[in-house]
């Protein structure tokens, strides 16, 4: 008989099972101020894993102490996508930006999702949002939501969430240190992606200290010069 305040073996059991069969996979590099926030809205997931690209302030120890799998990855989120699908171990698996927070009542939306079977072969992201209350935000947002909506194309930090079967059949995110994001959503194709209504809300520091317009503008170049052919190396530093 079980002591007073003892969790038993049934009560882990079902605890198990009202967790999303999914494995989170979120690559970090120094984000020790943002991956509390990350991981905690992701609770309801089966396993988190954090690929980390060799960060030197205290990401990979904040990792474990949530509850993390956290792994060394090779520099590159390319390669820190590649490590952490590797070593997921659900039938789904969601990717996902350290300065991100999935919004309450996320699991819904990805429920709803992911119960369809058709789906097996369709990936999904979610709706972009900034933690900033000026206009130049809201502008932001909805011209994001016309490219994500209209074009079918979401960044990286709008998450995605992909089958295993899916993902393998594409063979993956390829070994990018940039635009990671842009290659695999290009695969995939318009046909066959969702943006689901739950929001993913992104850390707004970078559009803060450059200023929106010149933080866009830097984006969009860099888009550019992805699409031009130009070497990672350059489109990775100008981006910074």
């Amino acid at each position: 008989m079980p002591v007073r305040g003892q969790i038993t073996e049934t009560e882990i059991e079902a605890c198990i099972m009202r967790m999303l069969p999914i494995s989170v996979v979120i690559p970090t590099l120094n984000a020790e101020a943002y991956l509390a926030r990350c991981v905690a809205a992701l609770s309801s997931t089966a396993e988190i894993i954090v690929p980390d690209g060799g960060s030197t302030d205290g990401t990979r120890e904040l990792a474990v102490s949530l509850g993390a799998s956290c792994i060394c990855a090779p520099a590159g989120r390319g390669p820190q996508l590649i490590a952490g699908a590797a070593r997921a171990r659900c039938d789904w698996l969601l990717f996902i930006h350290a300065d991100t927070v999935l919004e309450t009542g996320w699991e819904a939306d990805v429920e709803a999702f992911i119960d369809d079977p058709s789906h097996l072969g369709r990936a999904a992201a979610f709706t972009f949002a900034l933690d900033d209350a000026s206009h130049s935000a809201r502008w932001l947002e909805a011209g994001v939501r016309l490219r994500s909506r209209h074009l079918g194309f979401p960044y990286g930090d709008q998450g995605l969430l992909i089958s295993r079967s899916f993902y393998d059949a594409l063979s993956g995110y390829k070994p990018l240190m940039i635009m990671e994001d842009v290659d695999i959503i290009r695969r995939i194709g318009r046909a066959r992606l969702t943006v689901l209504s739950a929001r993913a809300v992104t850390s707004a520091d970078r559009w803060q200290r450059e200023g929106f317009l010149k933080r866009s503008s830097r984006n969009l170049t860099c888009l550019a010069m992805y699409y031009a052919g130009l070497p990672q190396h350059a489109i990775k530093r100008l981006y910074g």
